[in-house]
């Protein structure tokens, strides 16, 4: 049993080995996907960065240089000609396009990171799947959709998988990877390799609704918002509570505003409407209410808080 355990371990090392990522694809020039290019890219990897527009990839190469920079203040404090060599040298491992379908001709691996739309998704990769090499590893940074529902889409189930990261990417150690039922286990040990070769710790997920911090924390958050909705306690308190009670960082009113209330919304609706009997997917009217107008958190300036 043992030799066949290390045997089988040694085998998936290899196997990770041989597909080893070099070129990478991120789709989408937002938060999460400059964020994944960023650390793609310090990591010595050539990575294409894609959208839709040349504005919007401007603005996503100027964030990375910033995010770049305020790292290299604290890494390189007493060299400063050094952190602008790292700095440069970060920036020529990428480029941008807005031709993905022509950029995954050569590349080892696309990482999806566009809006959490299950169609949109899927026809983002019904195309890329016609054009991509058929050694080519699809991965989704969905935080809540099912990875089969989105592969289904392709024809290389078996090649496709999760990339979950955390915001903000360069600074969250934690990647969630996720192994739907049709993903081969060679993807699988590429994508943990490849994980921990951006520096990541990555935990292995089943492809069920919200994978492992999701699923606990969505949630809690709306236990929170339910639990003031009562009457039970102010946002204030409740915060307070969680952070001196149980140690967060941040207390649940403080986290929904930085994640988004519409990100929160979308994710418990989505569950709901699959599971409507779950009491821990119930809807919220209060957080519904703070969508309709527009209150989405930090990113809107006014969410259960105000922001300056």
């Amino acid at each position: 049993m043992a030799f066949f355990t290390h045997h089988v371990l040694r085998t998936l090392s290899s196997a990770a080995r041989n597909a080893a990522i070099k070129h990478v694809t991120v789709i989408g020039g937002g938060l999460m996907g400059s964020g994944i290019a960023q650390v793609v890219a310090v990591t010595g990897h050539s990575v294409v960065l894609v959208d839709t527009s040349e504005d919007i990839l401007k603005n996503s190469t100027r964030a990375i240089e910033g995010s770049l920079k305020r790292v290299v203040k604290k890494k390189f404090a007493d060299k400063p000609e050094a952190g602008e060599e790292f700095v440069q040298k970060v920036l020529k491992n990428i480029s941008t396009s807005t031709d993905a379908a022509s950029v995954v001709k050569n590349t080892d691996l696309v990482v999806e990171a566009i809006v959490e739309n299950l169609k949109i998704k899927q026809d983002l990769f019904s195309t890329l799947d016609k054009v991509a090499p058929e050694n080519t590893i699809f991965a989704s940074n969905t935080s809540s959709l099912p990875i089969a529902d989105i592969a289904r889409a392709t024809a290389r189930v078996d090649r496709f998988g999760g990339l979950h990261f955390f915001n903000p990417v360069p600074m969250m150690k934690l990647v969630e990877v996720i192994k739907a039922p049709a993903t081969s286990q060679q993807t699988f040990a590429a994508l943990l390799e490849f994980s921990r070769v951006l520096g990541k710790h990555p935990v292995s997920c089943k492809d069920t609704p919200g994978f492992i911090v999701n699923r606990l924390l969505v949630p809690y958050l709306m236990e929170a918002i339910r639990l003031h909705e009562r009457g039970h306690g102010s946002k204030e308190d409740i915060d307070v509570a969680m952070k001196l009670g149980a140690g967060y960082p941040m207390g649940p009113f403080e986290l929904l505003d930085y994640v988004g209330l519409d990100t929160c919304k979308f994710i418990i609706d989505g569950w709901h409407e699959v599971e409507p009997e779950n009491p821990l997917f119930a809807p919220s009217p209060l957080l519904n209410k703070l969508v309709a107008e527009s209150k989405l958190g930090k990113k809107t300036g006014e969410g259960f808080y105000k922001h300056n």
